[in-house]
């Protein structure tokens, strides 16, 4: 009876291990790390922040107005005065199948939206969508 029991024991170890392996191989590349936007306007860095990871933005490489640039188009008046170094644009990104998900902001044009992040080597491909329109963008990493 103990031989069966032991027996009993690997194979569900084995099985266990056989389910597990699927979603470990389905789990999306990092998204972390410093990656300059396809524009070459901006450094954002990701990150965790809790349980998920984030992305805010480090620095701008454009030429700044006097006091830095600010989130201008913001659809909330009362965020207009935010500056964009070290705004907070993707947020709540977690791993679903090969992408990860979460929420976005686009300072550029003030517009929230549903965040798709894909990493390909040292590219990170986004596709963002509010309602039926999405546009999709690739940044660079850069460490």
């Amino acid at each position: 009876m103990t031989g069966e029991i032991a027996l009993f024991h690997r194979i569900a170890v084995v099985l266990g291990a056989l389910v597990a392996v699927p979603s470990l191989a389905a789990a999306p590349a990092s998204i972390a790390g410093r990656w300059k936007t396809d524009d070459g306007k901006g450094i954002v860095v990701m990150s965790p922040c809790g349980a998920r990871m984030c992305g805010h933005i480090e620095r701008l490489l454009i030429k700044q107005p006097t006091g830095g640039q600010l989130d201008a188009r913001n659809p909330d008046k009362a965020k207009r005065g935010r500056p964009l170094t070290g705004l907070r644009i993707y947020w709540d990104l977690a791993p679903d199948g090969n992408v990860w998900k979460g929420e976005g902001y686009s300072p550029e044009d003030g517009r929230y939206y549903k965040a798709h992040l894909r990493v390909n080597g040292n590219k990170l491909t986004m596709k963002g969508c509010v309602s039926l329109f999405c546009r999709t963008v690739t940044w660079t990493k850069i460490g």
